[in-house]
């Protein structure tokens, strides 16, 4: 896609390609800019969101053992699938190998001990690869958004 693309609602150019954490990528309108404060866009508000190409992975299916692929969601999420796996709309049946695996946190338990607490450590990797270790008793609840438990964390140096 051209950098040259003109915003559909003003007419302004719109950004490079932004790739966000969870994998999607987007070109905003480069006549919009995000307030922190108010936490809306100033300006124009348009977002044209990209559907990344899928990636071919030097990593073989356990099924079947085509090339596996990686490949991001509608919904932002990274899975690794095999490359026979197919989807037919219109008949709304897929085909091929149904191996998918869908990339998130992995958690080790560590033969180490809490500092804070002395319960064990786990060492979590999150899909960007980043690592941390914290405390076996710490609980995160989605629905209240709260922790509960030791609440020791190190990030781990990339």
């Amino acid at each position: 896609m051209e950098n040259s693309t003109p915003c559909p609602k003003c007419g302004s150019p719109l950004s490079e390609v932004i790739e966000t954490k969870s994998g999607k990528q987007l070109r905003r309108c480069t006549a919009g800019s995000w307030n922190a404060q108010t936490k809306m866009v100033d300006g124009c508000d348009y977002v044209l969101w990209i559907t990344p190409e899928p990636k071919e992975l030097d990593e073989k299916c356990p099924k079947c053992g085509s090339p596996l692929i990686l490949m991001v969601t509608r919904f932002g999420k990274k899975m690794k699938k095999c490359s026979t796996n197919t989807w037919d709309p219109q008949t709304k049946t897929a085909s091929g190998c149904d191996y998918v695996e869908f990339l998130g946190t992995k958690v080790e338990e560590l033969d180490e001990d809490c500092p804070e607490c002395g319960e064990k450590l786990l060492l979590k990797t999150v899909a960007s690869g980043k690592q941390m270790k914290v405390c076996s008793t710490s609980k995160w609840d989605p629905k209240t958004k709260e922790t509960s438990g030791c609440t020791y964390i190190e990030w781990q140096p990339n």
